[in-house]
């Protein structure tokens, strides 16, 4: 099983998921093709609700502590309930590109 399937699955099985979205976004960032490090989960759910934005991030983590303590470098996490998911007309912000490693460092002359 991919990591990106784990990551699906434990969601699933852990939450009421009215929407789920995965993007593997390792091929941003300077790691191997094909690697599965760097992830972007949107996740729309009822469980949410009343919880406050750090809560929710929390309970995610607990969910996915496995692959986060391994293969997982980096997890940027879009939690909300059906609501804020249909006010936001079902939107969230593009990743911001990596600068890394030897990206950051040409940047800035390094």
């Amino acid at each position: 099983m991919s990591v990106a399937e784990a990551i699906e699955r434990k969601v699933r099985t852990a939450l009421p998921v009215a929407h789920l979205e995965l993007e593997n976004e390792s091929h941003k960032h300077s790691v191997p093709a094909n690697s599965e490090t760097h992830f972007k989960l949107v996740v729309v759910s009822e469980a949410f609700q009343g919880l406050m934005p750090v809560r929710r991030h929390q309970r995610l983590y607990e969910v996915l502590a496995e692959e986060l303590a391994g293969p997982v470098h980096a997890l940027a996490l879009h939690p909300f309930t059906v609501t804020e998911w249909r006010a936001r007309g079902g939107e969230v912000a593009d990743s911001p590109d990596c600068l890394g490693g030897s990206k950051h460092d040409a940047e800035f002359g390094r």
